[in-house]
């Protein structure tokens, strides 16, 4: 496992903050987030600031993206986002970048080439893959490259680290000074299933693997197509809590929602899967660390490739 204690990361579109603690159980230090749900804002102040104090002393835990003045953030080694999806889901209206909230990704490109950071970590939805004839994604790539960083990218699932749930993502990984040919980052190698459904409820469970945690139509019913949150356990039909969703998102038992439990499953829902972002933040760490780049406070210096 990978320890650079020295390492600066920001927060975008944080969420609930899976992004936070695998940094943080790396060794990364966040110095920089942003999230603009009030719900979710509750829950990572309360489950980050004791190991993050100085995130929230200082005023860097941003409501408002867009008040963020890219020239005047802290320096960073790594930008983790993992920007709107609604943009480019299958569930949603698909409108891409014609959707509002796609200026968030702008707003990364501004960050990125006011701080140069040693790195990018992006995720997203599977469907922006293919949205608008791959236009989308090609626009993704041409930018993300523009700014001087190599573009890898994957399907990356839940259940390809050990998590019962399929959970497929785009995960998207770049490298300052360095082109997408050239560079030699791979991504992690999938492990075997850790969980259960069964583990998960602590009985038995008529399926091994879950339902992929979603935000919208919980309980439709376990006979209904569109279910996701109701089991069979026991012999008895149960519901999905945040406790069983907690553990299918790799998060600690000692998290806390303080808040309703339709915004913890919501909030659950629009999460990423932390033992995935971890271990491909590891390898991310390694190869940092391989290539000797240049940490954030020396990013006026030009890295080539050798």
């Amino acid at each position: 496992m990978t320890y650079i204690s020295s390492l600066k990361f920001i927060d975008i579109c944080a969420g609930l903050g899976g992004f936070h603690l695998a940094l943080a159980n790396l060794g990364g230090e966040c110095v920089l987030a942003a999230e603009n749900d009030k719900f979710a804002r509750k829950t990572y102040e309360v489950n980050h600031r004791p190991r993050s104090p100085d995130l929230f002393k200082n005023g860097n835990f941003a409501e408002d993206l867009f008040s963020i003045d890219p020239n005047n953030m802290p320096d960073f080694d790594l930008i983790c986002a993992g920007f709107p999806c609604q943009p480019f889901s299958q569930a949603g209206k698909k409108l891409g970048f014609d959707d509002d909230r796609a200026n968030v990704f702008n707003q990364l490109i501004k960050m990125i080439q006011a701080k140069q950071p040693r790195a990018y970590f992006f995720e997203n939805v599977r469907h922006i893959l293919a949205h608008d004839e791959r236009k989308t994604f090609e626009t993704i790539k041409n930018k993300l490259e523009g700014c001087g960083y190599s573009f890898h990218h994957k399907i990356v699932k839940a259940l390809d680290h050990g998590l019962p749930q399929t959970r497929a993502r785009v995960f998207m990984v770049g490298f300052r000074g360095e082109t997408t040919a050239n560079s030699k980052f791979r991504f992690p190698q999938p492990i075997p299933l850790k969980l259960t459904m069964s583990d998960i409820f602590g009985g038995k469970c008529s399926r091994d693997i879950g339902f992929t945690l979603r935000v919208g139509g919980r309980g439709s019913g376990i006979a209904d197509r569109r279910n996701w949150d109701s089991y069979n356990v026991d012999g008895k039909v149960k519901r999905l809590s945040s406790v069983e969703g907690l553990k299918m998102m790799g998060l600690p038992s000692s998290f806390k929602f303080p808040v309703s439990e339709a915004q913890a499953m919501k909030q659950l829902g629009n999460s990423v899967a932390v033992p995935a972002i971890q271990a491909t933040a590891s390898n991310i760490l390694d190869y940092i660390e391989s290539k000797n780049l240049p940490a954030a406070s020396s990013k006026k210096d030009t890295y080539h490739e050798s």
